[in-house]
C-alpha cells in the first residue's frame, strides 16, 4: 500500500442508497413504476417529454431531503488529504459527493442540478423545475433537457477517465452493480495497466470476479475504514 500514489475511485448507486436515495434496479426504487425505456432513453424524451422532464424534476426536488453519509464524507476526507493523484468518478446524478466536500471528482452520467441544451450543448446549473420548451439562454432554442446521460448515449469525460485508469496504482469500486458499461469495464482497464483493484460492495456484483480484493458490507462502514487504512491518512 505504501507504493500507491494514484487512485481512481468509482461510486455507484449503493453509496447514495445509504443516504435514502432510491436506487436504480432496486425493488420499489428509483424508477417507481416507470420502465427505464419510458424515462431514460432519447426515444422516451422524444415520445413523451412531459413525463421525462417531470420524472427528473421530482428527483431533483428530492435531493433536498437527503444528506451525505459516512462514505461520502470519508471520500471527501481522502480528497482533502491524499497527496497523490485522485479521481472520484461517480455514476450517480445526485450532488452528495460535492455536498460532502469532494472536489477531485466528475459525474460520468450527468447531474440532476444541471440542464443541457439539446441544440447547442450549453450547460447551466439548474435547481428548480425544467419544463419542456425551456429556452436556452445561449442560443434561444426551446430544447433544454435534463443533463442526464440516457441509455444509448455516450457517458461524459471518458477520455479523462481512461487516462486516470491508465496511470492508477489503485482502482476502487464502491456500491456498483458491475452491470452498466462502460463503467463495469473500468476494473479490467485498471488491471491491464497494472493497478491493484478493490471492491467495496453490499453484495457480490456482476464484476466481483475481476477484483483482486472484494469486501462485503455497508459503504458507510467499509469506506471510512479503507480511507483510514491508507498511509498518511489515518495518522491525521
Amino acid at each position: 500500500m505504501s507504493a500507491i500514489r494514484n487512485i481512481v475511485v468509482l461510486t455507484g448507486a449503493g453509496i447514495s442508497a445509504e443516504s435514502g436515495v432510491a436506487t436504480f434496479r432496486g425493488p420499489g426504487g428509483l424508477w417507481e413504476g416507470h420502465r427505464v425505456e419510458d424515462v431514460c432513453t432519447p426515444q422516451a424524451l422524444a415520445r413523451d417529454p412531459a413525463l421525462v422532464h417531470r420524472f427528473y424534476d421530482l428527483r431533483r426536488a428530492a435531493l433536498a431531503s437527503v444528506e451525505p453519509n459516512a462514505a461520502h464524507r470519508a471520500l471527501a476526507r481522502l480528497d482533502a488529504e491524499w497527496p497523490g493523484e485522485l479521481l472520484i468518478v461517480t455514476q450517480n446524478v445526485d450532488d452528495l459527493h460535492e455536498r460532502a466536500g469532494a472536489t477531485r471528482m466528475l459525474h460520468m452520467h450527468g447531474e440532476l442540478k444541471s440542464a443541457l441544451c439539446a441544440d447547442c450543448g450549453d450547460r447551466r446549473e439548474w435547481h428548480g423545475d425544467l419544463p419542456p420548451g425551456t429556452v436556452c439562454a445561449a442560443c434561444g432554442s426551446p430544447r433544454m433537457r435534463p443533463d442526464i446521460v440516457f441509455f444509448g448515449e455516450m457517458p461524459y469525460h471518458m477520455d479523462r477517465i481512461e487516462r486516470a485508469l491508465a496511470e492508477a496504482d489503485l482502482f476502487v469500486s464502491i456500491g456498483t452493480s458491475g452491470a452498466v458499461y462502460p463503467a463495469a469495464g473500468f476494473v479490467q482497464t485498471a488491471r491491464y495497466h497494472g493497478a491493484d483493484t478493490l471492491e467495496l460492495n453490499l453484495d457480490r456484483s456482476e464484476g466481483s470476479g475481476w477484483f483482486g480484493e472484494s469486501l462485503r458490507g455497508a459503504a458507510g462502514d467499509l469506506v471510512p475504514a479503507w480511507v483510514e487504512s491508507l498511509p498518511g491518512i489515518g495518522a491525521k
